[in-house]
């Protein structure tokens, strides 16, 4: 069954053609990334599918009654709705009464809780305010009467994204979804959207999320569509086939076309006796021949200063805002051409550290000695600024007329182009930029400083995948020192030697490994654990750890020895309802209500299974 189909649309503004006559199917339950350049008409595109903007021609049909979600890049919501309000707000009436029965909640009022409770039950609303709670929460949304207003653009992005996932369309259109997620939450959206049985549509630069939950790609390439019937790993290949044959067939369309110009040269009578098919095919064959792709990349041969072997020490450093633990007694010596990545969960304090690296942000205790010659290129998450009036050519001549690229000096000009920025683009004003060459140009201002110790704060946010796989080489031989902070899973393996994982509560581990190989280790761990606790209570007896403490003499309190008793038969209970309900999912016998509420289950017995685990082996310590 086709959900939604697009016919010979094309769109255009002023003189720059995104896409021209293209047509696609999205057919049921089927999952279609969207890839193209920054500026090429992604974001567009799923505009005019969702009826937010309109095509020049052609045409877009859906099936009848088809319910559709659509999560825009950067979502807009009335400032003065709540949270819970913003993400039920296509459903206003249970949206009105889920928001007056939280503020009752909130507030204590027993009598009109008791009024609102009978309204949530006369309109079947309580598996949807679940459902709200339930995704919110997943996505770090708690507080759900905050006024929307008082949110940061990430919060706000998250709230788009719950509103589009608790509404379980027929067709999901995600624009960027990954974006303000920390890689917990994209690992749980990924195995959402894995496990979502209508079909999907979106555009994302992360490639592993791309590769584990798409089977369709589709690229947008010189204002033309390409359909690749595979994940992002297929893609890769099909389409490196693709451009092979392209350049082939072009060479052998040039080494034609000298043959024939030399006929068209001849004098105009003789050409009059020739065949009028071959003066056409002549013409045609020169279209061909002078097919240019626009496959430039962006070069990053930025020559990196001088830097010498003290890079900088960090010796008990501390942080905190009010109760809230930022580092405590943190100790790191940087060495010369190191590459680290950070991670963690949102509010780990990620960009504090950073900004206390950096001379922003003051430490509450500790030094941090930087060497002399160390030179920052610092890219933040909110540093972005420029003067929307002001041409792309100009904001970048304001920091310098001249760059040192290797042994050269290039002007802002020729700078620019190496960044994908045309003559033409150079002379259009910021405001006309897409959101990601708008990165690629703030990007351009870092680099333009050639800085030997660069760091990068969330730098994939709307950058497209070709200037992700650039920026990767450029930082692989990078002559310099790298911390990266990214969700980006793939752009964090390709660029960290080691990484830092930031676990909260001013707790810093320094993993010998990029994330995947960490992720690998911390599910091995897991099972470890729960292999401990399910031999323990088959035995009767705690089972000996090897890196158990015999030092430590103190006994478990009444209090704890319970606790301790009663976490490994929580912990079995709970293994077992795991795997009642796993054998549920995949008996093929549930709906789709049913099947997301189990998931959402499963997914709510990993964290309990997890956090009890781990106290139990605490308490395991002294028993």
């Amino acid at each position: 069954m086709i959900d939604l189909q697009i016919d010979s649309i094309s769109k255009s503004f002023g003189v720059l053609q995104l896409f021209s006559d293209i047509s696609f199917v999205v057919e049921e339950r089927q999952r279609i990334g969207l890839i193209a350049r920054n500026g090429k008409g992604k974001s567009t595109l799923l505009k005019i599918i969702a009826g937010d903007d309109v095509p020049d021609s052609g045409k877009i049909t859906m099936r009848n009654n088809l319910r559709v979600g659509y999560l825009e890049q950067e979502p807009d919501f009335d400032e003065n709705l709540t949270v819970i309000e913003a993400c039920l707000q296509r459903n206003s009436e249970k949206s009105e009464l889920i928001a007056r029965y939280e503020n009752a909640l909130s507030n204590g009022n027993e009598q009109e809780l008791q009024h609102l409770m009978e309204e949530m039950d006369r309109l079947d609303a309580w598996d949807y305010e679940n459902r709200a709670r339930q995704v919110l929460s997943k996505l770090k949304i708690v507080s759900f009467t905050q006024p929307v207003r008082e949110l940061s653009g990430g919060q706000k992005k998250r709230i788009a994204l719950a509103a589009v996932l608790i509404e379980q369309p027929d067709l999901m259109i995600l624009d960027e979804p990954t974006n303000h997620l920390d890689m917990e939450m994209v690992e749980w959206l990924e195995d959402y959207l894995a496990r979502f049985t209508g079909s999907l549509l979106m555009v994302t630069h992360d490639r592993y999320f791309l590769d584990r939950v798409c089977n369709e790609i589709i690229e947008i390439d010189n204002s033309k569509i390409y359909r690749y019937k595979g994940n992002y790993n297929y893609f890769l290949q099909r389409r490196e086939e693709r451009l092979q044959n392209m350049a082939a067939e072009t060479a052998r369309a040039r080494n034609l076309l000298r043959t024939e110009l030399e006929w068209m040269r001849r004098q105009p009578q003789a050409r009059a006796h020739k065949a009028k098919y071959r003066i056409e095919a002549f013409y045609k064959l020169e279209e061909k021949a002078a097919v240019m792709r626009d496959d430039a990349s962006v070069s990053l041969d930025v020559k990196a200063q001088y830097i010498g072997n003290k890079i900088f020490v960090i010796k008990a450093l501390n942080k905190a805002f009010g109760d809230k633990v930022i580092i405590k007694d943190f100790f790191y010596t940087f060495s010369r051409y190191e590459k680290v990545g950070i991670v963690g969960n949102n509010g780990t304090g990620k960009s504090t550290f950073i900004k206390m690296l950096l001379g922003k942000v003051a430490p509450d205790s500790g030094v941090i000695e930087v060497g002399e010659t160390v030179k920052w290129g610092y890219y933040s998450q909110e540093g972005m600024q420029f003067d929307e009036q002001m041409k792309v050519i100009d904001a970048v001549r304001r920091i310098a007329e001249v760059i040192p690229v290797g042994n050269k000096m290039l002007t802002a000009s020729q700078f620019l182009q190496h960044f994908l920025f045309t003559p033409e683009k150079q002379h259009d004003y910021v405001y006309k930029l897409s959101g990601g060459e708008k990165r690629r140009l703030y990007l351009c201002t870092v680099l333009m400083s050639n800085p030997n110790f660069l760091v990068l704060d969330e730098p994939t946010n709307d950058l497209d995948i070709d200037t992700l796989q650039v920026l990767e080489e450029y930082l692989f031989n990078f002559k310099g020192c790298v911390i990266v902070v990214s969700h980006d899973r793939y752009f964090t393996d390709r660029v960290s030697d080691h990484i830092f994982v930031f676990n909260g509560n001013g707790d810093i581990k320094d993993f010998p490994g990029n994330y995947t190989e960490y992720r690998d280790w911390r599910e091995e761990e897991k099972a470890l654990i729960a292999k401990v606790a399910s031999e323990k209570n088959s035995k009767g007896a705690p089972a000996k750890q090897g890196w158990r403490d015999d030092s430590v003499k103190r006994k478990l309190t009444f209090k704890e020895q319970r606790e301790y008793e009663t976490l490994e038969a929580e912990i079995e209970q709970l293994e077992n309802e795991k795997v009642q309900l796993e054998q549920e999912m995949s008996s093929g016998m549930l709906d789709n209500n049913t099947l997301l509420q189990k998931s959402m289950r499963v997914a709510e017995l990993l964290e309990q299974i997890e956090q009890k685990s781990t106290r139990w082996l605490e308490l395991s310590e002294f028993v």
